[in-house]
């Protein structure tokens, strides 16, 4: 169970990308977000999601079920921060956290 688990985590990092630069390009939530990762900027708000990544790494991997108490802080920063991304799922958001 735990093998097959850290293997769809494993497939899922590596689609990652491909599918949130796909999302990027079509929502203005994670279009903003990923352009404040991609600029080098190291503030705290960015530190804040990509310390995320892990929680939502596991998220995506179980479907769902395993929600981490810094995806839970990342995923309400963002729509804080990007009144657009409101609109986009948790699965989205994660998926994007996942791509920076």
């Amino acid at each position: 169970m735990m093998r097959a688990l850290f293997s769809v985590l494993w497939l899922m990092l590596l689609a990652a990308p491909a599918y949130a630069g796909s999302f990027a390009g079509t929502s203005g939530g994670a279009s903003s977000a990923g352009s404040s990762a991609s600029s080098g900027s190291t503030s705290g708000d960015d530190k804040l999601v990509l310390e995320a990544r892990d929680d939502a790494a596991m998220f995506v991997a179980s479907d769902g079920a395993i929600r981490g108490v810094r995806l839970e802080s990342a995923l309400r920063h963002l729509r804080e921060r990007d009144p657009g991304s409101r609109e986009t799922s948790d699965l989205q958001l994660a998926l994007a956290i996942l791509a920076r």
